[in-house]
């Protein structure tokens, strides 16, 4: 059999469901930054991004013989990442208000290499729910429906929660040209 890191994905989310740690290790490596990635964005803390990525990861070794199919492992662990962070933001409500209590500034913009940086910082300035489902829906491309069930929010406050949290995106971005505007550089 080829290393592991040759293997498709579906055997491999297969061998772990039978309890192979070494596939299951694997899974952890292809995964994990896409999963602290979400987390970051969503808890704003990197260190604390960490911890319940690590903690996600936990959770679905002990799940993962529950799987209903192997297709279905990248947007379960996703789910599962969103309600680690739920829940610790339900124990840990105190901890969770945007950083600027005041009206927000826009973001001018700098360079190209900062844009990435001042969407974080941008993101910081919506309410946690806001920034969950802005985050969901464009970085992690679900849909309405999707969010709406991973975050057990209604349909319609979800859709709110992503179309205030775009206009206000735009609102602080607004220094950055569009994205068409960015290709006729010249």
């Amino acid at each position: 059999m080829p290393a592991l890191g040759q293997v498709a994905e579906a055997t491999v989310v297969a061998l772990a469901m039978s309890g192979d740690r070494a596939a299951f290790t694997e899974l952890v490596r292809r995964r994990q930054a896409a999963v602290r990635g979400l987390l970051r964005r969503l808890s704003r803390d990197s260190a604390l991004a960490d911890d319940l990525a690590q903690l996600t990861f936990i959770k679905a070794w002990r799940a993962l013989p529950q799987l209903r199919s192997v297709a279905a492992f990248g947007g379960w662990l996703r789910r599962l990442a969103v309600n680690t962070w739920l829940e610790h933001r339900r124990s840990n409500p105190s901890g969770l208000t945007t950083l600027d209590e005041g009206a927000p500034e826009p973001i001018a913009p700098r360079s190209s290499v900062d844009e990435a940086l001042d969407l974080d910082r941008a993101l910081l300035q919506l309410s946690p729910d806001e920034r969950l489902c802005v985050v969901l829906a464009y970085h992690e491309g679900m849909s309405h429906g999707e969010i709406s069930e991973a975050t057990r929010m209604p349909l319609g406050t979800v859709k709110s929660h992503v179309k205030r949290g775009a206009e206000r995106l735009r609102g602080l971005l607004a220094g950055y040209p569009a994205p068409e505007e960015q290709l006729h550089v010249g």
